[in-house]
Parts: structure tokens; sequence; C-alpha cells
């Protein structure tokens, strides 16, 4: 027997797209948050580079088109919403929308594929301070499962790498090293959640998948207070160190993100960029899931899986499938208060 939906809505931490629209984000990101004037401006600079436009909202839309035409395919017959956490469309609007449009119960598919506190818990919190703005008639919202090790999550970020790689000449391609990126958090938090160990199964899942071995973990876009610890290395430290053992080439593939936005352009393919320049590095940037076929058919199957329509709950390598309802002590936020606004 189905389980009874009426929509799907894709959440999202949202992101400026006009120049007149960075400073009011950044705000919105650091609200009740003890952040000096001086590190927004800093972080509004970033956006500069790029028109005071983030890609994030372009690959939410493509996202968005690219699932609602999966469902019609596959004769699931639930519109497709979006709202953001920190930008238009934000969610209590969105949330506002949908129940005038008569959706009483909807499944979220949260654009994070791993457990931390920014990128669950928070989103469920999310939910219910959106319901409670719009009131009666607020939709149901249910949170989709964790996806890092789900097969199309995997199969869409190898082959990404497997194009990276092959951009790199035969002869240098097997000693070239797969540097895999993740968003940086406070140690504290990362203490609270299961983040590092999911990270470190889909990176082992992608090299495997490509068959090449020579892969690191490491980190990007920390921030925060100095003598707060958050998690490392830091992608640039390790660029400096491949360069130190006279590497030559280096792919590197934001895994720990779904799609390209600021922290992915700009932390990665300009100042990580520039750095393995700086170190005589060829740096060849891997694609990040996006819109690939196999990541949108994931997000599918996560949909069908919950309308009782699978009866496997796909997941490979050594975790098995995550769970439908979090605990209530999931992913506790430990320190979040120099948490860097960005993820857009």
């Amino acid at each position: 027997m189905e389980t009874t939906y009426d929509a799907v809505v894709v959440v999202s931490f949202g992101g400026p797209e006009g120049p007149d629209e960075v400073i009011p984000f950044l705000e919105n990101v650091l609200r009740g948050r003890d952040v000096p004037r001086s590190r927004l401006e800093e972080v509004a600079g970033h956006y500069a580079h790029f028109g005071g436009v983030s890609p994030i909202n372009a690959a939410n839309r493509a996202l968005v088109a690219a699932l609602a035409a999966e469902l019609a395919a596959h004769a699931i017959a639930l519109p497709v919403y979006w709202g953001n956490r920190n930008w238009h469309p934000l969610l209590p609007d969105t949330l506002a929308r949908m129940g005038a449009d008569g959706v009483r119960r909807a499944l979220a598919f949260v654009t994070s594929a791993y457990s931390s506190w920014s990128g669950c818990r928070q989103y469920r919190e999310d939910f219910a301070r959106a319901r409670a703005e719009v009131g009666a008639g607020a939709p149901e919202v249910e949170k989709l499962r964790a996806f890092y090790n789900h097969p199309g999550f995997v199969e869409a970020n190898a082959a990404h790498v497997a194009g990276a790689l092959g951009s790199i000449p035969p002869g240098r391609r097997e000693g070239a090293t797969l540097l895999f990126t993740a968003h940086s958090i406070p140690l504290a938090m990362a203490a609270g959640c299961a983040y590092e160990g999911q990270l470190a199964e889909t990176c082992r899942l992608v090299a495997e998948a490509v068959g090449h071995p020579r892969w690191r973990l490491v980190y990007q876009s920390r921030s925060g207070a100095p003598g707060q610890p958050w998690l490392g290395p830091d992608v640039r430290e390790a660029l400096e160190d491949l360069a130190l053992g006279r590497a030559t080439d280096v792919v590197v593939s934001p895994v720990g993100f779904i799609s390209d936005h600021m922290e992915v352009r700009f932390d990665l393919d300009t100042e990580a960029g520039e750095r393995a320049a700086e170190l005589g590095l060829n740096m060849v940037r891997a694609a990040t899931a996006g819109s690939h076929p196999a990541f949108v058919g994931m997000v599918r199957e996560l949909v069908e899986e919950r309308l009782g329509r699978l009866p496997l709950r796909r997941a490979i390598g050594r975790f098995g499938p995550g769970h439908d309802v979090c605990p209530a002590d999931c992913c506790l936020p430990g320190s979040v208060t120099s948490a860097r606004p960005g993820s857009s």
C-alpha cells in the first residue's frame, strides 16, 4: 500500500542573484551570530567576483526541472516545489504557496548528502519554524534520508571524477592525486554527528568506482575564531604538501557539495586554483553531482521508497541505508557560533 504525499519540495541554502541582494542575504545567514561586519564585507567581496550572483539558484532550478521530468516519466504525479533557508524563494513563502495549492503532506529533498547539524538537523528545524510562521494550512514536511552512500550519488560523482582524470595526459594520470573536499565544520559539531565517517565512505566508494587508489579527504571554507578547532587539513595545505612531494597533477572533487556554488567557484576554482598555479601543480576540478541523470534518478528513488513503491532501499558500502526518521539526539549542534556565511 502506498503512503500518501501531495508534493515534493527541494530545500536548499539560497543565494543572491544580484549585487543589491548580497548584503541582505548575508545578514540573513548571520542573523543571531556574533560575526564582525568586516567578515560580512569580506565574504561579500567573494560574490563581487561573480557579479553578485551565486550559482546555487540556477543549479536548483535545473534540479527542480530535471526532477519534475523524472517523476513524470515514472508516473509519479507529484508537483515539485523549491524553498530556501536564507534567500528567495524562502521556505515559509513556499510552504504558504503549497498550502494554498492544496498540499497537505510533502516530502523534502534537502540539498545535503551528509548528516550534520547544518546539513540535516537545522533544515528540520527550518521546517518547523516555517510551518509555525505559515500557521493553519501549512503542509507537513518529511525529510528524505541521507544519501551519501546511494549508488546514484556515487555514480554521478564517479562519472565527473573520471572525466577530470581523463583530461590528464595518460602518462601522468596514474600518478595524479585525487583530493575530495567538503565544507569544514567545528570539531565540537563533528563530534555530535556522522559527518566525517559518511564523507570518508563516499570518498572511498567514488575512488573505488574510478579505480584510483591515490586519494585523500580534505576540507575547505573553514572560518571562525583562530582558537576554535575545525576539521582539516585544508585543501590549500594539501596542495602545498603535494608540491613538496613533487607531484604534478591533482584532481579536486567537491564531493561534500551537490552543486557548484560560491564555496566551490571561489574557494576552490579561484583561491585553491590560484594556489595550485603558484605551486606549479596542474589542478583539475571535477564537477559536482548537479543534475547528472544518475543523481536525479536517485532523488526519484528516494521518493519512491517513501511512497511504498520500492521494496529495496538502495545503499552501497559498509553502513547501509540511513533512517527516515531522525532520533531526538541526532546531529546535535555543538558549537556553531562561528559557522561560516556560505554554502551558496
